[in-house]
């Protein structure tokens, strides 16, 4: 197939386009290179059925091109973090949002074959049941979390009324090589890594009962596969590890001294997506292990040489407008 990924220099469409590519498939990637790195498809990115553009997805004439006789799109092109979606909406909403409708819209015009989106599972806020099914409430707790879930409504919208065939896949707490080590304050293993390479204490948001359904990256990339691969359309799906995974846990496994913090309003407890859907629908399901997944990322520690070093002090001007916006108590 010829295949398209939007956000394919970044963490997650970084890996994808390697599995695409060990399977014989041509990898188009279009990234803008605002968090996405050159660096992490150093490794592919001269083989011949691989090919790179530099193009923003707000930007609706500048990738139009890039989906002629494309067969699969994986749109994974998007802005995270919480803090910068609470000081940024605006930007949030034109690149999440806006960003999504032109995807789609080159992608029914070029006529592809599949379209999967990369979704969130923070779209469900803090859920009353656990596993969370894909039919709990949605509702989301700021701004990044809203405007993911708004360019789902257009996924499925689009393959509703347009009959694109087209899936949702909402990602828990991805993790592995790769993941982002540079811009805000933001995804536990970044902080911690970079923490632990500098022989600093790891900065642990409340007690650290609370748990996350740490999902490998490698894993989810097989997810977004799996979805291309099957025939199933307009309907989104929780990719997770089957686990839940408590931050304690995930220090004890690093090892290393504790800095405990203030917990953040808007956070739930607990995430962990009930997987049943995907595991009968596309038969896919995880193969690595969280302990075998911890330590595969601490032989690659180096990666995160260049990364923040938090500490408390920095954590609390960095979250301020978290707390001054999503605190309601």
């Amino acid at each position: 197939m010829r295949t398209l990924i939007t956000g394919g220099a970044g963490f997650i469409g970084s890996h994808l386009a390697d599995q695409l590519v060990a399977a014989g498939h041509s990898v188009l990637i279009v990234d803008s290179l605002h968090s996405g790195r050159l660096e992490n498809l150093k490794h592919i990115i001269n083989l011949p059925q691989v090919q790179f553009v530099h193009a923003d997805i707000t930007d609706s004439r500048s990738i139009a091109a890039c989906f002629e006789q494309v067969d699969w799109v994986f749109h994974l092109a998007g802005l995270a973090d919480i803090v910068p979606s609470i000081e940024q909406p605006s930007t949030y909403y034109e690149t999440n949002v806006s960003g999504t409708f032109n995807v789609l819209q080159c992608a029914r015009d070029a006529g592809v074959k599949r379209f999967v989106y990369a979704a969130s599972s923070s779209s469900y806020g803090i859920p009353d049941i656990y596993p969370t099914p894909e039919s709990s409430p949605i509702a989301p707790q700021y701004p990044y979390a809203l405007t993911k879930h708004m360019g789902e409504e257009l996924v499925l919208h689009w393959a509703q009324v347009y009959r694109l065939p087209a899936l949702s896949l909402r990602l828990f707490n991805v993790y592995g090589p790769r993941s982002r080590t540079t811009g805000a304050y933001g995804a536990v293993f970044g902080v911690f890594l970079a923490q632990k390479l500098n022989g600093q204490p790891f900065t642990v948001v409340g007690d650290g009962t609370q748990t996350r359904d740490f999902t490998h990256v490698t894993d989810v990339a097989r997810a977004f596969v799996a979805a291309a691969e099957s025939d199933t359309s307009g309907i989104a799906m929780n990719v997770g590890s089957g686990h839940h995974y408590s931050i304690n846990l995930l220090v004890e496994l690093l090892g290393g001294p504790v800095d405990y913090i203030p917990k953040r309003p808007g956070e739930p407890d607990c995430t962990f997506g009930d997987t049943r859907l995907i595991r009968e629908t596309l038969g896919w399901q995880p193969q690595v292990p969280f302990e075998q997944g911890v330590a595969d990322m601490l032989s690659k520690i180096s990666q995160w040489s260049d990364a923040p070093l938090w500490d408390p002090a920095s954590i609390s001007k960095a979250t301020a407008s978290w707390f001054t916006h999503l605190d309601r108590a």
